[in-house]
């Protein structure tokens, strides 16, 4: 399982859903931090921020290449 942390109206959080697309993530689930001030203060300024089920992160930018290794 994987959990995308995102906002609402971001651009690069849109982007990044198209690369996860195109790397073919499966069991993807979408966080908004907008409304939830843990989340905002732990990943405000970071998102997206993709986090597995290990607790492990990718930091946006990331491309398909990235994607692969970090879901291997």
């Amino acid at each position: 399982m994987f959990i995308l942390y995102q906002r609402d109206d971001c651009h690069l959080c849109d982007q990044a859903l198209a690369v996860l697309a195109q790397a073919r993530v499966r069991g993807l689930e979408s966080v908004f931090i907008d409304d939830d001030a843990d989340l905002e203060a732990r990943y405000g300024v970071r998102v997206p921020v993709l986090r597995d089920a290990k607790g492990r992160e990718l930091d946006w930018p990331f491309d398909t290449e990235k994607v692969a290794a970090f879901t291997a």
